[in-house]
């Protein structure tokens, strides 16, 4: 039996998924995955695995919330303040 950030690696190991996918997959809380997400992210570069964040961007104005530090969706977007953002994806890959 796999612990959940082992399911978690696996899953963002095949194709980039958000959390919300992730927790429906897991079947766990959508912030249970972001908290295993920041934990994942310290413990793959051990393993020469690099968790990589597709940015979340504002699907009105399409700015990108590149250097955002912590894992899961922003609540609006600072240019145009609206609050219509794609969720940020989640991908393990070899370097």
């Amino acid at each position: 039996m796999q612990t959940i950030r082992q399911q978690i690696v696996e899953k963002i190991s095949e194709e980039a998924l958000n959390a919300l996918e992730l927790s429906k997959l897991l079947r766990i809380r959508e912030k249970e995955v972001c908290e295993h997400l920041d934990h994942i992210r310290r413990s793959q570069s051990a393993k020469g695995r690099k968790l990589i964040v597709i940015p979340a961007m504002c699907l009105e104005c399409g700015y990108e919330f590149e250097s955002r530090g912590k894992p899961g969706k922003p609540g609006r977007c600072p240019r145009c303040r609206k609050e219509h953002i794609q969720d940020p994806r989640y991908r393990i890959v070899n370097y």
